[in-house]
């Protein structure tokens, strides 16, 4: 039978409240976000928590293990100021175990007692401390920090001449380490900017244009670089005219641009590439793979499995050697002792020129390019 009027008055009610509840939790949880000083870093850490988003934890690493040997036939980069950049990083991002303290100490153990030498982070993965925890925890077991390349990044919500000064001295502070050997700005401009028509700059950093507050950034991390704070700095996700900006000042050299770099870039990131390589700048490859966020990543092409195969490797394994032949550094993110092994593994073969052109060949098929995400530069700004 159909509830009485009175308990269906009843129901209706508690819906009503139950739905307020709900209101007023989101818009709490919004208003948190926004407030925070990195609302695009809070809201990956709350998206990548055990609550809703399942992981395995990375393994503890056994207590009577000692570094490995480096891998035979590494590759290195020569930054501007004569420092060699491991060609092979650890990239420590957009994953559940980048987000875990526990996760993030063992995996960095892993890594470095692996041979393993390149560690990239930025201040938005709010993971400096545990990152540092685990170099501490390698440097005990025998790993040198003279061999340690730490990589991390300014965010926009940061530049600025004061803000950029405080971020310096917080961040070497929360890394535990008396310098960082690259800063890169992590972007042009800011991921979330500011609501109600305020500018996104002046706003938070007391610019009155990204331009500006750019070169500000440039000028104090040149001046850390000439206090020893930091061995090199450079940019990420800069397009040809911002770059420019920066060579423009005449201080400290570019010594790298990190961008979205494999055989499937579109023309407009290649000519981000070339500028690079006519200026002496490095270029380090994230989502050397294709990227983690498109759909078209676990159909890799059989040209690329076909060449793996002559090698006894995983088609990620020689995307990751084409990275490296073409003279990028790549930063592949895992907090699998396995996969670490295997990407450090690619040292172990090599790609001829044959398949090189095969594999660009590959890269030019528009149809595959069209499913990965890019994060297309605008270039008014």
């Amino acid at each position: 039978p159909p509830p009485s009027p009175v308990l269906a008055m009843a129901l209706r009610s508690l819906c009503r409240q139950l739905l307020s509840v709900v209101v007023v939790c989101v818009a709490v949880l919004v208003g948190y976000i926004l407030r925070s000083p990195m609302p695009l870093a809070t809201f990956f850490w709350l998206a990548h928590q055990p609550l809703w988003y399942k992981t395995t934890p990375t393994p503890a690493v056994p207590k009577e293990m000692r570094p490995l040997p480096r891998p035979e036939g590494e590759l290195f980069l020569t930054l501007p100021g004569g420092e060699q950049m491991p060609a092979n990083g650890l990239g420590t991002c957009c994953r559940a175990t980048a987000y875990h303290d526990e996760s993030v100490r063992r995996t960095i153990l892993w890594y470095l007692l692996q041979g393993g030498r390149h560690i990239d982070t930025a201040d938005l993965y709010l993971n400096h401390r545990a990152i540092g925890e685990g170099i501490r925890m390698a440097m005990r077991r025998g790993v040198p920090r003279s061999e340690i390349f730490v990589t991390t990044k300014i965010p926009p919500d940061f530049f600025g001449t004061d803000n950029a000064e405080m971020w310096m001295e917080r961040v070497l502070d929360e890394l535990g380490l008396e310098y960082v050997d690259l800063v890169l700005l992590h972007s042009p401009r800011r991921w979330m900017g500011v609501v109600g028509g305020i500018d996104e700059f002046k706003a938070c950093c007391g610019c009155d244009s990204p331009k500006e507050c750019r070169q500000q950034t440039w000028r104090v991390l040149s001046a850390a670089r000439d206090k020893g704070l930091v061995r090199n700095i450079g940019t990420s996700n800069f397009a040809i005219h911002q770059l420019d900006e920066l060579l423009y000042l005449k201080l400290a050299p570019i010594a790298v641009n990190q961008l979205q770099y494999h055989p499937w870039v579109p023309d407009w990131e290649e000519g981000i590439a070339d500028h690079c390589r006519k200026h002496g700048i490095h270029l380090t490859a994230y989502f050397s793979l294709g990227g983690a966020i498109n759909r078209g990543y676990t159909d890799l092409v059989d040209d690329i499995k076909e060449i793996g195969k002559a090698h006894n490797a995983s088609a990620s394994q020689v995307l990751l050697r084409w990275g490296l032949q073409r003279g990028l550094s790549v930063i592949p993110g895992t907090g699998n002792p396995a996969h670490m092994r295997q990407n450090l593994d690619v040292y172990g073969f090599s790609l001829s020129d044959a398949e090189m052109e095969r594999i660009k060949e590959v890269g030019q098929d528009k149809d595959f390019s069209s499913k990965f995400m890019y994060f297309k530069m605008d270039p008014s700004l």
